[in-house]
């Protein structure tokens, strides 16, 4: 099926946009490393419990291991651990924006180590596209709710935003080597992955007193524990499984542009969802992030 890297690239920006509503309102309540820990465990054992049911292949080499797992750290441990803190330091709406370095990241690497090329006409809507993209976020306010607040942009936020899209095109390169070693389920490379983050993740947040109780916290939180559960099926469980097979057929610079579009698709779930007025500058942003997705799709 041709395009089908590029398809699958727009349904993850779909699912991201679901996962990062949802998870910016878990951050607020209960914090990022709560959250973050707590929607990895809750995606493992969705993914353990389809692998199983589903009985995938999961016969991998140990170099497919090891770049899955280096992926899982980079992406996960690191990446979304900055990414998260982001979010609560200043908000989604700049975190994001700050985040469409990942696609140019992404591409300069798999340049580097893959040997990817990216044609004029790719080049061309890569920077339509985060173009777009910068608009709509740069034209969106940020209102306070009873699940949201206000966020002032601050060093430390702007720090962490970076790195998060570091980890992202980082995660997206160890990736992409181990498909190209063989054919991976992607519901198992996903689920190497995040059991891989959690080693490291889980002790250090136990050991460092940040990860406390989150049964009892999700508990005494329903909309936390609703928004975690919304988040981490959108998140990882679908959303990272579907990244996994947007960069196994299609370049990886390509497959992030598409998928940094999340701000794009979150546009018709803030209206209609939080009753948010969208702007002629963001419905114009919209419209070029569109053209821009359309010129990558050409040959």
């Amino acid at each position: 099926m041709p395009y089908i890297g590029e398809l699958y690239s727009l349904l993850t920006a779909c699912l991201w946009s679901g996962s990062s509503i949802a998870f910016t309102a878990a951050t607020r309540r209960i914090g990022s490393v709560q959250v973050n820990t707590s929607r990895l465990i809750m995606a493992a054992g969705y993914l353990v419990i389809l692998v199983l049911l589903a009985r995938f292949e999961l016969t991998l080499s140990a170099t497919q291991v090891v770049y899955l797992s280096i992926s899982g750290f980079i992406g996960f441990t690191l990446g979304d651990t900055f990414l998260f803190k982001a979010f609560q330091l200043i908000g989604a709406r700049i975190s994001m924006l700050i985040m469409s370095l990942a696609p140019a990241v992404a591409a300069v690497l798999a340049r580097i180590v893959l040997g990817e090329n990216i044609s004029p006409w790719g080049v061309i809507g890569i920077i339509v596209t985060l173009t777009g993209v910068g608009i709509v976020v740069l034209g969106r306010k940020e209102e306070a709710t009873k699940d949201t607040i206000v966020h002032h942009v601050t060093r430390g936020g702007i720090v962490m935003a970076v790195l998060a899209a570091f980890g992202q095109g980082g995660g997206l390169i160890f990736a992409k080597m181990a498909f190209r070693e063989g054919n991976i389920n992607g519901f198992v490379a996903t689920l190497i992955r995040i059991l891989a983050s959690l080693l490291v993740l889980l002790p250090v947040s136990i050991l460092s007193g940040r990860y406390k109780k989150p049964v009892q916290v999700l508990r005494n939180d329903p909309k936390a524990l609703m928004y975690t559960v919304l988040g981490s099926i959108f998140g990882p469980f679908l959303g990272v499984t579907s990244s996994l097979m947007a960069i196994q057929y299609a370049k990886v610079g390509i497959a992030a542009t598409i998928m940094a579009t999340t701000p794009i698709v979150m546009l018709p779930l803030v209206h209609f969802v939080q009753k948010e007025h969208l702007t002629w500058r963001a419905i114009a942003g919209a419209f070029i992030a569109t053209l821009g997705v359309a010129l990558l799709f050409l040959p």
